[in-house]
């Protein structure tokens, strides 16, 4: 699994395939569109915040990275030992911060294997999964680098 890297985005840039790109544009009062890879995916607010509430927040598409990304590095591993993924869930809670700045304060995530998984891989199964691409990078923060185009 990938992830992407910040970068300054420009059409003039020679392609290297070892940075990753996606671009997000205005599309109505508190709603965008991301598109990465031919893929497009939108973004809002709730109604409480002002927003009209036709997609998930970015901080929802925050905690679902990585939900996704814990359920995917399981879902391998499983592949990988011969054992099926039907029924493997990730459940996912997460707690903003009551102090500035606004960030997520916690995040909970419980893998609910399929029911077929036997007692001794699940251990294993966990550890594989804590150990994602996302997951790690929130241990191993990137550089980031916000700028106004000239």
């Amino acid at each position: 699994m990938t992830g992407s890297t910040p970068q300054t985005l420009s059409t003039d840039q020679p392609h290297n395939p070892d940075v990753h790109r996606l671009e997000v544009a205005h599309v109505d009062q508190d709603a965008y569109t991301v598109e990465i890879r031919g893929h497009r995916l939108r973004v809002d607010q709730p109604t409480e915040a002002g927003g009209t509430d036709t997609a998930p927040t970015p901080t929802e598409l925050f905690a679902a990275s990585l939900a996704t990304c814990v359920a995917f590095y399981a879902g391998r591993y499983l592949h990988r030992h011969g054992l099926p993924r039907t029924g493997l869930r990730v459940r996912t809670e997460f707690t903003m911060a009551a102090d500035r700045p606004a960030r997520v304060a916690s995040v909970r995530l419980v893998v609910v294997p399929p029911p077929e998984l036997p007692e001794q891989r699940r251990a294993a199964l966990l550890a594989v999964a804590s150990h994602c691409t996302v997951h790690n990078t929130l241990h191993q923060p990137p550089e980031i680098d916000i700028e106004l185009e000239p």
